[in-house]
């Protein structure tokens, strides 16, 4: 008897004779690889399938999963999937899953590139962060899977891109890639049996457009009087610091007393992006070192615990600010929009190209450029620059109709904002 093609049920299956000679098939029509096999004196639900790879057939397979009255048709085309499922990844029924001995899986060859390499070279905690949360959350599923799987079907890299896209947005799509891209790079100099293309060959990438959010000359004056009523002036002072030096956030908010250098005029950045190969001082404007010292003795008011370490305090379990993040209605800028803001007004400023690299510890382009020791700049020629760019910032002041601004950022002094002198409200503490 030929085989059938139906919707499987209860129903449908009790009314199917038995075969007279032999067997015969029953395939569901809602789930392919579902079907009744009917003989001459029971009938059964199984599962088949088959498992290609590379457009080649490697096996097929049928797993029997009941007999028809032990289990309802329902019950049956849940464990078909499941067992469909398995087909498809290469398992064989009745097989259990198994790694080949010496076979890399993903997790290994993250944790070898993290020590191996990262830790090693320096790399910032907020950087190996990154890797690990694209690793152990965005591909959890693979994790403990051999890394030549994905070297062998780049297509499932590709749609988990697409997926990653969707769900999460186009920029942590690109990031994830890029983290698999240099894991599976270094995995591959140790293990020369993976495949020698890497897998992100496959991703059609997302389109990037660097954000610009970066405030001109003109714009400063609205942002200040952000600023100016800010109720708590740590935050105040740290993100006017961050205007001020260009500096990114992360290496801000460590900073610590001990890196200040008051009679050189220097903070020092032991670990900016890219590690302690990157270390590297900021010449310190006197509108930052007013900023500074303000910081300093509101810090000593409110954590004089925390004060004895940290630049910037907080009530946290670190001690200092560690999350910088605002309401946009309270403040419109901050984080890495003040240091494109810095950027912009340094060039506004006709500060060179190359003193702006120096200044916020870009890599330096160009043969002849890395021959310039920055150290022998800072004391003299840097500083310079950099007190331009602060007055540039600063002089914006002189356009506020009162001198509340100018009282402020003049002062060494602890400057309350307008509302507290008024209505003595509390200092709020957030971190």
């Amino acid at each position: 008897m030929p085989d059938l093609f139906m919707e499987i049920s209860n129903k449908a299956v009790s009314r199917l004779p038995y075969a007279e000679n032999g067997q015969y098939k029953v395939l569901d029509t809602e789930l392919k690889g579902f079907v009744v096999v009917i003989g001459r004196r029971k009938k059964t639900f199984a599962a088949q399938g088959a498992f290609w790879r590379d457009g080649v057939r490697e096996f097929g397979a049928r797993k029997k999963i009941a007999e028809v009255g032990d289990m309802t048709s329902r019950e049956a085309r849940a464990k078909a999937k499941d067992i469909l499922a398995a087909i498809a990844k290469g398992q064989r029924p009745g097989e259990t899953a198994s790694i080949r001995k010496g076979a890399v899986t993903l997790r290994q060859a993250w944790e070898r590139y993290r020590d191996a390499h990262m830790i090693r070279k320096g790399r910032s905690p907020g950087t190996i962060e990154n890797y690990r949360d694209h690793m152990e959350r965005l591909f959890s599923d693979w994790i403990d899977k051999p890394l030549a799987r994905l070297g062998r079907q780049p297509k499932l890299v590709a749609e988990r891109h697409d997926k990653i896209t969707k769900e999460h947005g186009p920029y942590i799509a690109n990031g994830a890639m890029r983290s698999l891209r240099a894991v599976y790079n270094h995995a591959r100099k140790a293990n020369t049996d993976l495949p020698a293309a890497n897998p992100t060959l496959a991703v059609d990438w997302n389109q990037e457009e660097r954000r610009n959010t970066g405030m001109g000359a003109v714009d400063i004056v609205g942002w200040l009087e952000e600023l100016r009523v800010f109720e708590n002036l740590i935050r105040r002072e740290f993100h006017l610091l961050l205007l001020l030096s260009g500096s990114r956030p992360t290496a801000l908010k460590r900073a610590r007393i001990d890196h200040i250098d008051f009679r050189s005029r220097l903070l020092h950045i032991p670990r900016p992006k890219g590690g302690e190969d990157r270390a590297f001082d900021i010449p310190l404007s006197r509108a930052m070192i007013r900023c500074i010292i303000r910081t300093i003795r509101i810090g000593r008011m409110l954590y004089p615990d925390q004060a004895t370490v940290w630049l910037f305090t907080a009530d946290s379990k670190t001690g200092h600010i560690e999350e910088h993040k605002e309401d946009r209605a309270d403040l419109s800028k901050w984080g890495n929009d003040l240091r494109q803001s810095y950027r912009t007004i340094a060039q506004s400023t006709k500060i060179s190209k190359l003193d702006i690299h120096l200044l916020m510890n870009h890599a330096v382009p160009g043969v002849n450029e890395g021959y310039i020791t920055r150290d022998k700049l800072l004391s003299d020629h840097l500083r310079q620059q950099q007190e331009r760019i602060s007055a540039a910032i600063l002089e914006q002041t002189a356009k506020i109709e009162n001198n509340l601004a100018l009282r402020w950022l003049n002062s060494i002094k602890i400057v309350l904002p307008i509302a507290q002198l008024h209505t003595q409200a509390p200092i709020k503490l957030a971190a």
